[in-house]
């Protein structure tokens, strides 16, 4: 496969405070990769700076074969590059299916597909954003990401906060997204255990550097440095 995303030495942060060190790695077309670490180690950093919302200090950015730096942040996503961040934003005011409507692009993601993926919302089509459970939001949040039809989708946190059977079916539903591969997808996410058996790659960060990189399966097979890491020993 052809790579899509490639970062190389990345420094990046928020005015003065860089919170981004050295970050390196690659992701090829339609490639999945878990990024994993404990809260405030820099993930959500990294999503915002691949967005074009932090400052990069140094390192370069590449995507789709054009230099990502030099690409402002609200035509970045016109790149292909979609992110449902942890606020989900969506608009509570219109209907779901406005919601879905207002930002699709051409491409093999449009309703009757999204519907397809996600049942819940085709029941729901008719409701106003804020008429729906924190679940169903997220659900929409996701979707409405999904009719942008990007080359790469960057998830934060998507299953926080979310009951149990929500977060099964979101998880069947992102699983049906990697194995697809019309796109590439970043997941952000605590728990290891839900996210390693879904994506092919693994990146851990520890106060902003990379600690791990490589294929998510054996990293889920290394309990001591997923304890070390993450934590995980007593999930």
């Amino acid at each position: 496969m052809a790579e899509l995303l490639a970062l190389e030495s990345v420094w990046a942060g928020y005015g003065d405070a860089v919170v981004l060190e050295d970050i390196s790695f690659s992701l090829e077309v339609g490639g999945s990769l878990a990024l994993l670490g404990r809260n405030g180690m820099g993930k959500t950093t990294l999503l915002a700076t691949l967005m074009g919302a932090t400052q990069l200090k140094s390192g370069r950015m590449s995507f789709d074969g054009r230099d990502l730096a030099v690409v402002t942040s609200h035509r970045r996503a016109g790149l292909g590059l979609g992110w449902v961040p942890q606020e989900r934003d969506i608009f509570p005011s219109l209907t779901v299916e406005e919601n879905l409507t207002v930002v699709a692009r051409s491409g093999s993601w449009n309703l009757e597909r999204t519907y397809e993926m996600f049942p819940r919302l085709a029941e729901r089509k008719g409701n106003m954003g804020n008429q729906l459970s924190g679940g169903e939001q997220q659900m929409l949040a996701l979707a409405r990401a999904l009719m942008l039809n990007p080359k790469l989708l960057l998830l934060d946190e998507p299953l926080e906060g979310l009951a149990p059977l929500i977060v099964q079916d979101l998880l069947r539903i992102i699983g049906r997204m990697v194995a697809a591969g019309d796109m590439a997808i970043i997941l952000v996410e605590q728990h290891a255990h839900q996210i390693l058996p879904l994506t092919r790659q693994a990146l851990v960060l520890e106060r902003g550097r990379v600690v791990y990189g490589g294929d998510s399966d054996s990293l889920r097979d290394d309990r001591s440095q997923l304890d070390k890491w993450l934590g995980v020993g007593t999930h």
